[in-house]
């Protein structure tokens, strides 16, 4: 048995909802912030040149 294979069907794409849109930048923000929040911190540790906070004293 042979079958042929379908050549005027096309598939069309369904509309991506925003989850779905933004899944693969989700990652990526991610670690922005964690660079951010670590810059963040050296940036404090370097011009105070203390690491205790001020509200531990």
């Amino acid at each position: 048995m042979h079958t042929e294979p379908q050549t005027g069907h096309v598939k069309h794409h369904k509309p991506k909802h925003l989850a779905e849109r933004f899944e693969g930048v989700i990652g990526i923000v991610m670690v922005a912030a964690i660079v951010l929040l670590a810059i963040g911190l050296i940036y404090g540790i370097v011009t105070t040149h203390d690491t205790t906070p001020s509200w531990m004293k």
